[in-house]
């Protein structure tokens, strides 16, 4: 590459994103020979300053805000016209919009927007309209654009979102890959017994996970639903829920009340740090979510070893092999999904066979350093015109 390091920055809407998915990225890109400066939004009491990942704070809202978007819109352009990056790589939905329109505007040559999801797959009306005027217009204002996953690279394709010869999936996908080393279920093995025992489960105890946030298109309520036939019909049956509810998108009343009165389930926050101890703890993730871009809940359960059953939506079928690492069930099918949980609880061997190919499965396709090496040659690529 060229004597002068290219300059390069990574743009996510908040600052959390950058701190757990994206942190081992930075350093190997930096180690590959980049400047790489960051973008998201101010730190808050829950992320910190963190010195280590010094980043240009710039306010960004999720939500469609006029006022806001305009006045983060003119801020971007001003960090971009400081740094002059020769390279900008957006994540998220309302970052991917502000910073293609920024660096649009600001002349930076190599424009790359990720596509991590769709939202609109699940919206209907204006809103629906409106979410795909926005990702149409990111992926115009974009020089390249990546999808994490084959399925929603398809998608996209197929609702003239983006045109194909501009859309790539690089290797099977992934925005940041999983940490083998920390999602390694026998260095984990001690936190398994521990919290096992926190939980005062006995050894013939089948402990189900669910990882993410507790809303209705996480599929919570049709788990809700399996899970009422479930405890009934397994008495050493629990279910470890982590994540928060929220007011947006929000579960029932009347099914948050009952998940809560039931005393075999059981409520974390489930912080990243925890995460690896918590699948350790498990015998069986699953995921019943109406859309997904490419899961990581699927990949981090895989290499810690745990099968899981999860939906067939979007992202789902590109992180899971069906009968080999998982059992794919239908989406919002709670009839479905308590028989391919029923599948798994009812034979161990199964169970530690789908665990052990799911584990390959990652190491293969899906491992933090397969992504970044994959990433940093793109950038190369893209950057040989410029340099």
């Amino acid at each position: 590459m060229h004597s002068q390091p290219p300059r390069l920055i990574i743009l996510t809407t908040v600052r959390v994103t950058l701190l757990t998915f994206f942190r081992a990225q930075i350093r190997f890109l930096r180690s590959a020979g980049f400047e790489v400066y960051t973008i998201s939004s101010p730190p808050s009491a829950e992320t910190g300053g963190d010195t280590d990942l010094p980043t240009f704070p710039v306010a960004m809202h999720r939500k469609i805000s006029p006022f806001s978007d305009v006045l983060a819109l003119f801020k971007l352009w001003g960090v971009l016209r400081r740094v002059r990056p020769h390279l900008i790589h957006t994540h998220t939905p309302k970052a991917g919009l502000l910073g293609m329109l920024a660096s649009r505007l600001s002349g930076v040559p190599v424009r790359i927007y990720t596509i991590n999801g769709l939202v609109w797959i699940t919206s209907a009306g204006f809103q629906r309209r409106l979410l795909i005027a926005m990702e149409r217009l990111a992926c115009a204002l974009a020089t390249n654009v990546l999808a994490v996953s084959s399925s929603i690279q398809q998608i996209t394709v197929n609702s003239r979102i983006c045109p194909s010869w501009k859309i790539r999936v690089l290797g099977s996908g992934g925005s940041h890959g999983v940490d083998l080393e920390r999602f390694d279920p026998v260095s984990c093995a001690p936190e398994r017994e521990a919290l096992r025992s926190g939980l005062r489960l006995n050894p013939n105890s089948i402990l189900l996970i669910f990882v993410g946030r507790l809303v209705r298109q996480k599929g919570v309520e049709d788990l809700a639903v399996a899970w009422r036939g479930i405890r009934d019909e397994y008495p050493e049956a629990h279910l470890l829920l982590c994540g928060a509810f929220e007011e947006r998108d929000s579960v029932s009343p009347e099914v948050v009340e009952d998940l809560r009165k039931c005393a075999r389930v059981h409520f974390v926050s489930g912080s990243p740090d925890e995460m690896p101890g918590f699948y350790a703890a498990s015998d069986i993730c699953v995921l019943p979510t109406w859309r997904e871009g490419l899961p990581n809940v699927a990949l981090e359960a895989a290499a810690m070893q745990i099968p899981i059953v999860a939906t067939n939506a979007p992202g789902c079928v590109d992180a899971i092999e069906d009968g080999v690492t998982g059992i794919l069930v239908g989406v919002q099918n709670s009839e479905s999904l308590k028989a391919g949980l029923r599948r798994l609880m009812d034979d161990a061997a199964l169970r530690r066979q789908m665990g052990q190919n799911g584990r390959r499965f990652v190491a293969e396709r899906f491992s933090e350093n397969r992504v970044s090496q994959l990433l940093s040659e793109e950038y190369k690529r893209l950057l040989a015109g410029f340099l």
